[in-house]
């Protein structure tokens, strides 16, 4: 009885988000993820009965909209659509990144801050939930186009950020060049400098190893996954996908552990390198990127030796480690089933929600060690959090530093998992354990402040 009335509750809650929230399939799709695991837990702890924790977490503390005009090279005016959503500050200043993509949308942008803020809660360090960004394309647009469009996203987005209120960083479309950009007009309009964005440039307040953070944490992580069965990566083969930052930091941080990367990929295919992408051809993702340039394709302008699958996204490959670095639904119920069937032990997302319900599902059902992004790529906030208290107390640590404290809170957040994720065959389950300790801390912070 007690199961079925827990089932209800979870369908109750469902039907309620997806009322209010109608044609936001991302958001839909966050919510539900974490009610499934969340609300059961729930159902065991008295303090927490019919104090709406959940339904108060799933709607935003204040959801902006603007307008962001701007001139292009051409003289002519463009209108983009800006965003904030500051979705919950019970354990801390808002915190999360700005996209500038085609793709950004209400829905989006929710599940990014509804993930967030349980991410956020498991650093263990003191921030709340946000994200924000605008529909505006990066590529193809010159630096003073860039620059333009970012000085007029900031001249509105500055009236409710603040050191203190919402800490924004990078993401898609969002890297150093914009991030010094926004920060220069924050700087002008409100006069004063403090650390009101992360992603900084080393020069004026930003954190050693911040652009590594995402992909090293990540890899820190799925070396804790592997633990777990007495293994290591040291000759592991792994798949990776996306090339950015975040798929850079992974291969670098792979490769001084001792495993293999065999693939990267961009929207048009993957390459496929048997030999392991190293040195040079690391670098050169980097290179690639930053001539904004997303086609996986033109690495075979400087490796030939490579193969480039057209395409197709790199599951196909045969690994014993998958990490997907890409985007949000990037990896399906199909490609779950040929990762298995090709003996694959550990998928640990590093990109946000990579992986759609049914791969998840599917992964839990065969044991495979699986790791949602809301753990596993928690160590680029992390970071960020790091750089917030070097702007507070105004010192800059070594990179040694950072990077020790960024393995400690991975570590930490990978207990947190263990614990709450455990199951009774010993198997963790990092899905809900990663749900669960997220939850607790937001849950008791908001217990303690009152309905508010």
């Amino acid at each position: 009885m007690e199961h079925y009335n827990v089932e209800q509750k979870i369908q109750e809650f469902i039907a309620k988000i997806e009322a209010k929230n109608p044609n936001e399939p991302e958001f839909l799709q966050a919510v539900k993820e974490v009610a499934v695991t969340v609300i059961p837990f729930i159902s065991t702890r008295p303090q927490y009965n019919g104090m709406k924790l959940l339904e108060r977490m799933a709607e935003p503390e204040r959801t902006i909209i603007f307008r962001v005009p701007w001139v292009d090279d051409n003289n002519e005016i463009q209108v983009n659509r800006g965003f904030r959503i500051q979705m919950n500050s019970a354990i801390g200043p808002y915190k999360g990144g700005i996209r500038f993509h085609p793709t950004v949308n209400l829905s989006v942008l929710k599940f990014l801050a509804f993930e967030q803020t349980f991410k956020n809660s498991l650093t263990t360090l003191p921030m709340g939930g946000g994200k924000g960004g605008a529909d505006f394309d990066p590529q193809g647009k010159s630096d003073m186009e860039i620059m333009r469009f970012c000085q007029a996203f900031m001249s509105e987005l500055c009236k409710y950020i603040g050191p203190e209120t919402d800490v924004p960083a990078g993401d898609i479309g969002v890297g150093a060049r914009e991030i010094g950009y926004l920060f220069g007009q924050y700087k002008k309009i409100r006069n004063e400098f403090t650390g009101v964005l992360t992603g900084k440039g080393l020069a004026y307040g930003g954190s050693l190893i911040r652009p590594e953070a995402t992909g090293y944490g990540v890899v820190y992580f799925a070396e804790q996954m592997l633990k777990t069965i007495n293994e290591d990566f040291k000759g592991k083969t792994v798949c990776v996908s996306g090339f950015g930052n975040v798929a850079w930091g992974v291969v670098k941080k792979v490769e001084e552990l001792g495993g293999k990367v065999l693939t990267i990929s961009g929207p048009d295919g993957y390459i496929y390198d048997k030999d392991g992408i190293t040195g040079e051809k690391v670098d050169y993702m980097l290179e690639l990127r930053s001539s904004g340039n997303n086609r996986a394709e033109d690495f075979l302008k400087k490796f030939p030796n490579v193969e480039f699958h057209a395409g197709k996204r790199p599951w196909e490959v045969k690994c014993d480690v998958a990490i997907p670095a890409a985007t949000q639904n990037e990896l399906d119920l199909d490609d779950a089933k040929k990762l298995v069937a090709n003996g694959v032990v550990c998928v640990t997302e590093a990109a946000n929600m990579p992986s759609s319900l049914e791969a998840i599902n599917y992964f839990l059902d065969n044991k495979v060690l699986f790791s949602p992004g809301k753990a596993s790529n928690a160590g680029g906030v992390a970071t960020s959090g790091l750089e917030m208290t070097q702007n507070s107390i105004r010192l800059n640590w070594s990179s040694e530093e950072v990077d020790a404290r960024l393995k400690e809170i991975m570590i930490g957040i990978h207990k947190a998992c263990r614990d709450y994720g455990t199951e009774e065959d010993g198997y963790v389950n990092y899905v809900k354990g990663a749900n669960i300790a997220g939850f607790v801390k937001v849950a008791e912070a908001m217990l303690a402040q009152g309905v508010v």
